[in-house]
């Protein structure tokens, strides 16, 4: 059978048969892109959310650290701002102690013969160290007479010790400041002792600061070697 030529409304059916097949394709293709448009924009979403939540984790890491590391900072300015003030404490009553002994061995020339018994003790050993035929003796104006005293029972003792003589000159030339005491110089005048009692109480300071530490303040715990 021979094909014939379709008529109107043929051609209106096929036509529109066409149409609903391409709008069919049409709407799974659309619904193919919107399916995978949703599942990128939820890959990139999630990709965003992740990227932004490492970013807010490091930066509170960072501020954590920083947070850690001011605390830190203010608690060792703490720390060093109370142990210098105890450091100033102690030393106030350190200097405290000084004076206090200060302020006692200034007495100790209102007592003549104690003051006397140690000067002769001081000048003899002041000869000892010495050892030679001449000495000066120099003490405070106020001393002038205990000195030559004392010098002489010095002599006399150095003589006994060392079967020797020794010729000595008693000068007033210390400062009426000091505690008291006597300083001697070798005859040749190379060499002078200092035996006033300011200086060999500054001494004795700096000998025992360590022991007077410990008695006042006990041991320090951040000290690790004793000699």
């Amino acid at each position: 059978m021979a094909n014939r030529a379709l008529n109107d409304d043929e051609v209106v059916t096929e036509m529109n048969k066409m149409v609903l097949f391409i709008k069919q394709e049409a709407q799974e293709k659309a619904r193919e892109i919107r399916v995978k448009a949703d599942e990128e924009f939820a890959i990139e979403k999630a990709r965003l959310v992740k990227q932004e939540q490492q970013a807010i984790d490091s930066q509170f890491e960072k501020k954590r650290k920083q947070a850690e590391i001011s605390q830190k900072i203010a608690q060792s300015n703490l720390t060093n701002k109370a142990r210098l003030r105890l450091l100033h404490r102690r030393e106030e009553h350190l200097q405290d102690l000084f004076n206090t002994t200060r302020n006692a061995i200034s007495t100790l020339s209102q007592n003549s013969d104690r003051y006397i018994k140690f000067l002769e003790d001081v000048i003899l050993q002041g000869f000892l160290q010495l050892m030679e035929p001449d000495a000066t003796v120099l003490s405070r104006k106020i001393d002038v007479d205990a000195a030559n005293k004392a010098a002489e029972l010095a002599a006399a003792g150095y003589k006994k010790l060392s079967g020797r003589s020794v010729s000595y000159e008693v000068e007033g030339t210390l400062s009426d400041d000091l505690a008291g005491g006597v300083k001697l110089i070798s005859g040749t005048r190379r060499i002078t002792l200092d035996n006033t009692l300011d200086e060999r109480l500054r001494l004795l300071e700096d000998r025992m600061l360590p022991e007077i530490r410990k008695d006042l303040f006990g041991i320090n715990e951040n000290r690790k070697f004793y000699t």
